[in-house]
C-alpha cells in the first residue's frame, strides 16, 4: 500500500507547473496584444492632446465648432440609446415570444448593420431619405438624419443582449403568477422586467458608446454642416485634414473618457445582473 501511495500522487499535482506556464504565456500574449492594439494607441492620443498644456486642451474642446460637434454627438447618442432601449426590447420580445411568417428572415436582418459597411449604409439612407427620396421623406442634412443613421448602426445591440435572457427565462414563474391571479401587466412588471433590466441597460450602454464613434453612415446624410449637423468623429477628421492633430486628439480624448465611463457603468450593470441571477 505504501508503494502505491508513493507512485500515485494526487490528481493534477504533476501537471500544475505546466498549467502555470501555460497560464503565464497566455496572459503575457493577451496583455502584449492588448497593449499594442488598444492601450498604447489610446495613451498616445491622450498624451498628444496634452502636448501644449491643459489650457490649450480646454480651448481646443470648447471652440464653437468643437463644442457644437460634441454636444450634437452626445445628445444624439443619448436619444438613440433611449430609442434602442424601448424598440430593441420590443423587437427582442417579438422574436422570442411571437410566431409569424418570415421570423427567421427578420432575425437574420437584425445583424445586417454589423456586416454592412457603414458608408454603404449611409448611401442607402441618403437614397431613401434624401432630397430625391422615393418615399417623399427628406431627412438629409438635418439632425433627424443623424439620429436615423445612428439608429441603423446600433439596432442589434439591445436586441442581441435582451434576446438570450428572454430565451433562458423560466416561463414556469409566469405560469405560477398567472395561476395566482396576476394579470399580464403585473406578470411583466414584477416577474419578467426585473430579469430583463440588466440586459436592457447593457445593450443601451453599448448602443450609446457605438453611436459616439460612428462616422461612415453619418458622413453622407448629415452633410457635415458646422454648428448644425457635424458630429464629433467628422470634426476630428476635419481637424486632422487642416493640420491640427492636437485639437483632434483633444476632442478624441473627451470621447474616450465618455466611452470609458460608459464601459465602467456597463461592467457595474453586468455584475449587478449576475448577483441578481
Amino acid at each position: 500500500m505504501s508503494t502505491q501511495t508513493l507512485s500515485a500522487p494526487p490528481s493534477g499535482t504533476a501537471r500544475t507547473p505546466s498549467r502555470r506556464r501555460g497560464t503565464a504565456l497566455g496572459l503575457g500574449a493577451a496583455v502584449l496584444y492588448l497593449s499594442l492594439i488598444v492601450l498604447i494607441p489610446l495613451a498616445a492620443v491622450v498624451w498628444r492632446s496634452q502636448e501644449r498644456g491643459i489650457g490649450h486642451f480646454f480651448r481646443a474642446v470648447t471652440t464653437p465648432d468643437a463644442w457644437a460637434a460634441l454636444t450634437l454627438t452626445l445628445g444624439a447618442s443619448a436619444v438613440v440609446a433611449l430609442i434602442n432601449l424601448v424598440m430593441g426590447s420590443i423587437i427582442a420580445w417579438v422574436l422570442v415570444r411571437d410566431r409569424f411568417a418570415g421570423k427567421t428572415v427578420v432575425d437574420t436582418l437584425i445583424d445586417l448593420p454589423f456586416a454592412l459597411p457603414t458608408i454603404v449604409a449611409g448611401l442607402v439612407l441618403l437614397t431613401l431619405y434624401g432630397p430625391a427620396s422615393p418615399l417623399g421623406i427628406d431627412l438629409a442634412y438635418s439632425r433627424a438624419g443623424v439620429v436615423l443613421a445612428l439608429l441603423f448602426v446600433t439596432l442589434p445591440f439591445v436586441v442581441r443582449t435582451v434576446q438570450p435572457v428572454l430565451l433562458e427565462l423560466d416561463t414556469e414563474m409566469e405560469q405560477a403568477a398567472a395561476s395566482l391571479g396576476a394579470r399580464s401587466a403585473q406578470i411583466f412588471v414584477r416577474v419578467i422586467l426585473p430579469n430583463l433590466v440588466p440586459a436592457m441597460l447593457s445593450g443601451t450602454a453599448l448602443a450609446f458608446a457605438r453611436s459616439m464613434a460612428e462616422i461612415g453612415s453619418v458622413v453622407l446624410i448629415s452633410g457635415n454642416l458646422p454648428f448644425q449637423t457635424q458630429v464629433a468623429s467628422v470634426h476630428i477628421f476635419s481637424q486632422v485634414e487642416t493640420d491640427n492633430p492636437v485639437g483632434a486628439a483633444a476632442v478624441s480624448t473627451v470621447l474616450l473618457v465618455v466611452a470609458l465611463a460608459t464601459l465602467v457603468i456597463l461592467d457595474v450593470l453586468q455584475r449587478w445582473g449576475r448577483r441578481r441571477g
